[in-house]
């Protein structure tokens, strides 16, 4: 088989209820009332509390997603904790899989976390240090922004949700289903960050939204071989999470669709491993698919640097949780550069993702190349020249 490379791919109405109320339904109304009152009237969380929640976050995602906790520098300040706290609970939540049982239990945890987000942006986080740092964050932005600024518990609640339906590890059907699990996941973390700095603009969340999908993406790739051929992990996967869990026995985790048109048959991996007929063609297909997407949004920056336009829609605006006034949505070119010049650490994670796919290039498309377990220790000096350049 010859050398493959990555290549661009020509990439309410209101209805009036009128209803009178039980005092049942009022008594529930009255609760829920009372469950989201202000920060100022839920107990906090003492400053060592916080401290400590800190220094447990960091050290957290330090273990086990490496990248990001190097990528934190490019945060302002003021969003640290925000950042943190919001990595720190992609890992806890990407980690079911791996540290419980069976998935009934997995459900369980995934339930907990719910509940833990809901409480925490509430004012009134459970005596758990991801949470605590949430709602501290959550609390502080509050005060930055005049009670403007929040963390939606929606997008949060979306990447459980999303986690939770691959618990299991079922294939994906289709490339486009990788896609939407990505943009679920890695892209609605992107969306919090970005809500945190505060912003709330169109126009970053569009750049972040396919930087997400290729980091989603590239993430399901690096995990591949975990799955396929799980071992017991009890140190970490190499200081990085991959975006999958980790099942009790064996699966090609590679779209269904990529799968049969390059002729990859899963006993042939089992058995081949990285020399499995199809493998490398399957494997470069959707790697091709990330690569796109960081493709498309460095040409969405450059088009808007040049021509006051990012050259096509968001197709994710109209979601609930994207909500944008008449002024943000008709923003001109100048208001577009300053969101894109205060959101650019955010989109610091398409560095990584580029790094680990050109390296999946050099080793050929192997999966099972043993450096693509290893991190990139030159990371901190590629994110920062792509920084301070403002290269994506």
């Amino acid at each position: 088989m010859q050398t493959a490379k990555l290549h661009t791919a020509p990439v309410r109405r209101i209805h009036v209820h009128i209803h009178t109320t039980t005092a049942p339904q009022r008594q529930r109304q009255r609760r829920r009332i009372q469950t989201s009152q202000c920060f100022t009237d839920a107990p906090r969380p003492s400053q060592a509390e916080v401290d400590s929640a800190r220094a447990y976050c960091a050290n957290l995602v330090r273990k086990y997603d490496a990248p990001s906790h190097i990528l934190q520098s490019f945060i302002p300040q003021t969003s640290r904790d925000a950042y943190l706290a919001i990595r720190a609970f992609n890992v806890d939540v990407a980690r079911i899989a791996d540290t419980t049982s069976t998935p009934t239990v997995g459900m369980m945890r995934m339930q907990f976390w719910r509940d833990a987000v809901t409480k925490a942006l509430a004012g009134s986080p459970p005596k758990e240090p991801v949470a605590i740092l949430l709602a501290h964050a959550a609390e502080d932005l509050h005060n930055r922004t005049g009670g403007k600024g929040r963390l939606s518990k929606n997008w949060f609640h979306r990447i459980i949700n999303t986690r939770e339906q691959y618990l299991g590890n079922p294939p994906y059907p289709t490339l486009q289903s990788l896609e939407s699990y990505a943009e679920n996941t890695y892209s609605t973390l992107l969306y919090l960050t970005l809500s945190s700095l505060p912003q709330a603009s169109i126009t970053t969340d569009h750049i972040a939204s396919h930087i997400g999908k290729a980091t989603g993406i590239a993430a399901v790739l690096r995990g591949v071989p975990l799955v396929a051929f799980p071992q017991p992990q009890p140190g970490g996967t190499a200081g990085h999470i991959t975006g999958q869990s980790g099942p009790t026995q064996g699966a090609v985790l590679l779209p269904l669709d990529i799968m049969a048109e390059a002729n990859v048959r899963e006993e042939d991996v089992f058995r081949m491993g990285g020399e499995a007929p199809g493998l490398k063609d399957a494997v470069f297909a959707v790697a091709t698919r990330a690569n796109d997407h960081l493709i498309t949004a460095r040409e969405m920056l450059s088009k808007l640097r040049s021509e006051g336009t990012l050259g096509h829609d968001f197709e994710h605006q109209n979601e609930e949780e994207h909500q944008y006034s008449s002024d943000q949505m008709s923003a001109g070119k100048e208001q577009q550069l300053k969101e894109v010049e205060q959101a650019f650490g955010v989109f610091m994670s398409s560095v990584t993702t580029q790094s680990w796919l050109d390296r999946l290039q050099k080793a050929d498309f192997d999966l099972l190349d043993p450096n693509l377990r290893k991190n990139d220790w030159k990371l901190p000096a590629k994110a920062y020249w792509a920084y301070t350049r403002r290269n994506l």
